[in-house]
């Protein structure tokens, strides 16, 4: 059973959280705190997040590898508003301490490995239906689309629908979610139809039917034209 609390990391109580999670699929959004973690600390940041009333589920710097737990994942996080922030059966908040023009990619990643294991216990998916965030100040204008964000998986902050907020920056995906994260959805296949229904293999956008598709397609037409033309019997 997934643990609501990482274990190993550091805890800081709040009062305030961000309700109760709707259900849904699974997913986890990373901020930065725009400071630099070779000066901040994740446990300074996290004490700045709850006097401010802006409770993360973790704050991580990653240069430190410290990571500080503020929130259970049974809990909404607030540096989303609603209804976004409780959307999934888990929607959790990662603060990590870094600069959008720096992201945080770029650096070391210590701790990463103890997060990505805790999130797969969570059964969040190691993809980015969004794609990589783009960088700051593009990313004002990412398109924060509903149709990526249904899915579960990772988002940037950027990358969430209703959000104004241009972290984390232009992340190099893979170096958090492994070297077998697609950069881009591909496109699912799709099946060459004929008058009788699917048939053959299917076929990417700009293919041509396969041959086995093109002989069944043909098959057929013989068949068709080939059957016996019955006239009426005399009167």
């Amino acid at each position: 059973m997934a643990d609501a609390w990482l274990p190993g990391a550091g805890r800081i109580p709040v009062t305030l959280d961000g309700g109760r999670l709707k259900g849904g699929a699974p997913r986890v959004v990373w901020f930065s705190s725009e400071s630099d973690p070779r000066l901040v600390s994740a446990r300074s940041t996290a004490h700045d997040l709850a006097r401010q009333g802006r409770p993360a589920h973790l704050v991580w710097n990653p240069c430190a590898g410290e990571i500080v737990h503020l929130l259970p994942a049974t809990l909404a996080g607030c540096l989303l508003d609603d209804p976004v922030r409780g959307e999934g059966r888990i929607c959790l908040q990662i603060m990590v301490v870094a600069l959008s023009r720096e992201p945080f990619t770029t650096g070391p990643l210590a701790g990463l490995d103890l997060i990505m294991r805790w999130l797969d216990t969570w059964g969040v998916p190691r993809r980015w239906p969004a794609g990589p965030p783009l960088p700051a100040p593009q990313s004002y204008h990412s398109e924060r689309r509903r149709r990526p964000w249904s899915r579960g998986g990772h988002f940037g902050a950027s990358q969430v629908p209703e959000s104004l907020q241009a972290d984390p920056g232009a992340l190099d995906i893979r170096r958090i979610t492994g070297q077998d994260t697609p950069v881009l959805e591909l496109p699912r296949p799709r099946q060459v139809v004929a008058a009788g229904g699917p048939v053959g293999r299917p076929c990417l956008p700009g293919q041509s039917p396969t041959p086995d598709s093109a002989t069944d397609l043909l098959s057929r037409r013989l068949a068709r034209d080939t059957e016996p033309f019955l006239t009426p019997d005399p009167v």
